[in-house]
């Protein structure tokens, strides 16, 4: 894996290299003579990290503008110095242990995404001294926001491989500075280039009718037979709207059609594809997939179908107690935008014994899953970054097992705790956010949380909670959610002691069932009992923008609160 990496890796820092110095040379769009000059003392006072914040920005005197581009353009500098630094390491790797080379490639996988996060954001910053539109905005602040999650995962899985430690040792004070550095510049981007919300607009809690329904296929006739001759109304025709789907992949382990396995398809699949003529479907007959399936990210707009939860399964058993990584260890990965999957069941089948054991790994922008089934038990759907949405899933699992720093909304979805090992309580969410500028956080809407088999069976002897502190700014709201009697009085529970209690965000708005009452919750400075005015602004329309993407997906969503009468 690192191998691979590598060669993909070079030519792209090479014109990497060669575009930064051109950038370099760029005159900065815009008159900056109307912008007020500010120096880094007063601007940083506000900032995370102020004294780091001043010995960062250049000495002189300049505009908000002036910091954030050479802030950006700073860390995409380093972004670059610290892949190269995590290759020299895997270059090595007779010297290195199992666990060390996974918890490094990790590292590079994750670095190299931050260098396209990074040279995106400068080329949009370079351009424009004014606030960008809503749409553009989010997006950057939610590349940045990934940035330091990707800096934040790449350290977590080298300080808990034992074998890592002493790399970890010898990487921890890049891994800081770039972290601190990537802080700046969110703040930075947050201050000159977003606009201010206008709170006071509520999205509407109108369904938005399914679109997947008749597709509109751009195809070959033959591709076209394949694709007429599967019996698929119970998930596509459900309306008489269309989906854009210009090709056709099947998937099939009788041989019946293109190929036997997930991974020979998505290989197969177009690479960087702009959604122009809309998606490329990759269609997974009914069978059990034995396969570790990933989609890297230039295989974008890609939707992959099966035939149902328990009829299309992908299955693997990777963990940390096996020499795995949390992060590695996931049965299904993609970091690939734009991303679809509908009617598959995922599942990590390592055990409750095994302990992180990741079903369904999501690092990817603007991705969707419909009607399928994550089933694991410690960290069963790590929702790792960037924009997210689920909508009628089930899912599995017993310790943190929805956990992740994504901007992420679950709606219309089943949560089912398990019975985990003897001596451990269950928390279904473990939130990640680790400053105050990442627009990041697990809204978890209209759900229905019930226990699963195992745990009805044991009379609710283990306690369930509803989420615990992962990281500082840990930021996870219910809303309009059934709990049944399984949720502890408290709600929630603490991660270490008293940490982040103050500075965690921890919200529920007009749930339903015998857990919901809060009467007895939890009486931190962290958590709130929310009004409307407050829960909109984690529904799919605020939080996600979701008007503005979800519909090209044909997934049905309610884009604001649902209205009772």
């Amino acid at each position: 894996m690192g191998s691979k990496l590598f060669l993909i890796t070079i030519p792209y820092l090479l014109v990497l290299v060669l575009v930064l110095t051109t950038l370099s040379t760029q005159c900065l769009a815009g008159d900056l003579a109307s912008h007020k000059p500010v120096s880094p003392e007063i601007l940083c006072k506000s900032f995370p990290d102020p004294p780091y914040c001043i010995s960062v920005l250049p000495n002189n005197t300049s505009n908000i503008y002036d910091y954030g581009r050479f802030s950006i353009k700073k860390s995409l500098s380093l972004s670059v110095k610290f892949l190269n630094l995590i290759h020299r390491y895997l270059s090595g790797l007779s010297v290195l242990s199992t666990a060390a080379v996974r918890a490094l490639e990790d590292c590079q996988l994750l670095a190299s995404l931050n260098t396209e996060f990074l040279l995106s954001s400068f080329e949009t910053v370079n351009a424009t001294n004014t606030t960008l539109s809503p749409f553009h905005a989010d997006r950057l602040q939610t590349l940045l926001s990934a940035v330091i999650t990707n800096l934040q995962t790449c350290g977590d899985g080298l300080q808990t491989t034992a074998s890592a430690w002493g790399v970890y040792n010898e990487l921890s004070v890049p891994l800081t500075n770039d972290t601190k550095l990537s802080s700046v510049s969110l703040a930075l981007f947050t201050k000159a280039w977003v606009p201010k919300r206008n709170l006071a607009w509520q999205p509407t809690g109108r369904q938005r009718v399914s679109r997947l329904g008749k597709m509109h296929l751009h195809m070959s006739s033959r591709t076209r037979k394949i694709y007429e001759s599967f019996s698929r109304r119970n998930l596509l025709q459900t309306t008489e709207d269309e989906v854009s789907v210009y090709d056709i992949l099947v998937v099939s382990q009788d041989g019946s059609g293109n190929y036997t396995t997930i991974n020979d398809a998505v290989t197969a699949a177009p690479t960087s594809s702009n959604g122009t003529n809309g998606y490329f479907l990759i269609y997974i007959a009914a069978g059990v997939y034995e396969e570790y399936v990933s989609i890297p990210s230039n295989k974008t707009y890609l939707m992959m179908i099966g035939d149902g939860i328990n009829q299309t399964v992908i299955t693997g058993n990777h963990s940390v107690a096996d020499n795995w990584t949390t992060f590695s260890s996931a049965t299904f990965s993609v970091v690939a935008s734009n991303f679809i999957a509908v009617g598959i069941t995922f599942r990590n089948t390592a055990g409750a014994i095994k302990n992180q054991a990741v079903a369904v790994r999501n690092g990817a922008d603007l991705s969707t899953f419909y009607l399928c089934s994550m089933e694991g038990y410690q960290d069963t759907l790590y929702a790792h970054s960037l924009r997210q949405f689920y909508r009628e899933c089930d899912i599995y699992g017993t310790v943190d097992f929805i956990f992740g720093n994504a901007a992420v909304v679950l709606q219309n979805c089943n949560l089912y705790p398990r019975q985990p090992i003897k001596g451990q309580f269950n928390a279904i969410t473990a939130q990640g956010r680790t400053d105050l500028n990442q627009n990041t956080g697990t809204s978890i809407h209209n759900c229905t949380i019930t226990a699963a088999s195992d745990l009805a069976s044991s009379n609710f002897t283990v306690q369930t909670y509803l989420g615990r502190p992962w990281k500082m700014y840990s930021r996870t709201v219910y809303m309009q959610t059934f709990m049944d009697s399984l949720i502890n009085p408290a709600g929630w529970h603490v991660w270490n002691d008293t940490f982040a209690l103050s500075t965690l965000y921890y919200a529920e708005y007009n749930n339903s069932g015998p857990g919901s009452n809060t009467t007895n919750r939890v009486t931190w400075p962290g958590y709130h009992v929310i009004n409307a005015t407050d829960a909109v602004n984690f529904t799919v329309s605020t939080f996600l923008m979701g008007d503005s993407w979800l519909p090209q997906t044909g997934v049905p969503y309610t884009g604001g609160l649902i209205s009772c009468f």
